[in-house]
């Protein structure tokens, strides 16, 4: 099974991006300085960027290093982050080729989507409840722990 790291990734943008975007940091907000944080490549961090500019969750400007974050963090949630980025965006898949002819096979497909769908509303509710403040402050408490 492979698993998807773009959320977690895109997350990771926005906090970096709020965390160290203010004016007084110093640090470089290029696509290859987070992608170092990231230990991803620099086009990858770009495109995650655009998808998440075209989503209206961050802002940039051709020809500069500034993105800013469109919203304050308490107005940014994991599932707005989640649809912006993840174009499939159903958590569980069913296997669409199953023998018809048997009693599992020709009936498995109609009987997970409904329990899949309850899974979906699950997780979904439970990502519009969690935002970027939450995180971005977990991160900054963990590190003055540390």
């Amino acid at each position: 099974m492979k698993y998807s790291h773009k959320l977690s990734d895109a997350v990771h943008i926005l906090a970096f991006i709020s965390i160290y975007g203010q004016a007084d940091s110093g640090v470089d907000l290029s696509s290859g300085t987070i992608a170092s944080s990231v230990e991803s490549n620099p086009s990858l961090v770009r495109r995650m960027m655009s998808a998440l500019v075209k989503a209206g969750l961050l802002t940039s400007r051709p020809g500069t290093v500034s993105p800013k974050l469109a919203r304050p963090l308490a107005h940014i949630t994991l599932l707005e982050v989640y649809q912006a980025i993840e174009s499939n965006q159903n958590l569980l898949h069913i296997d669409p080729k199953t023998n018809p002819d048997c009693i599992v096979g020709g009936n498995i497909q109609e009987t997970l989507n409904h329990y899949y769908q309850n899974v979906q509303t699950a997780a979904e509710t439970a990502m519009a409840a969690v935002t970027l403040d939450m995180i971005v402050s977990d991160i900054l408490e963990r590190n003055a722990r540390a």
